[in-house]
């Protein structure tokens, strides 16, 4: 179980990692809103995406780092947590633009963030 932990926790940190620079350094007004799944960001402010990013960028981070470095290794489940309100957010977002597809895969996301979150808060915990 701690292997299909780490490997949730390593697709969801490379899907935040790639999010998150997207959102970050791509202009949103220009190029994302143009793209399928986007199309939110033309009505978003440029600052309210790229702090969408910024929270990626970090979440992307708290899955792997403090594990990894074995400082705080709690955050690895409060960054989970964190990820599955961020995807009940994108999800909404998603349905109010009837983008379907897109709400499939967030919930996919929040899938594997709440496995995450259970199993290192519960059996394969890094304090126990």
């Amino acid at each position: 179980m701690n292997i299909a932990l780490w490997i949730a926790a390593g697709l969801l940190a490379a899907v935040a990692l790639a999010g998150g620079i997207t959102k970050t350094f791509v202009p949103p007004k220009k190029k994302l809103a143009s793209h399928r799944g986007g199309g939110w960001t033309g009505d978003a402010s440029d600052g309210f995406v790229r702090t969408l990013g910024v929270l990626e960028l970090l979440a992307a981070a708290g899955l792997i780092l403090p594990a990894v470095l074995d400082i705080a290794p709690v955050l690895v489940p409060v960054t989970a947590i964190c990820w599955v309100l961020l995807m009940i957010g994108a999800m909404i977002t998603h349905l109010r633009y009837r983008e379907a597809r897109f709400v499939a895969v967030n919930a996919v996301y929040l899938a594997l963030a709440a496995f995450v979150a259970w199993g290192r808060l519960g059996p394969e915990s890094f304090t126990g």
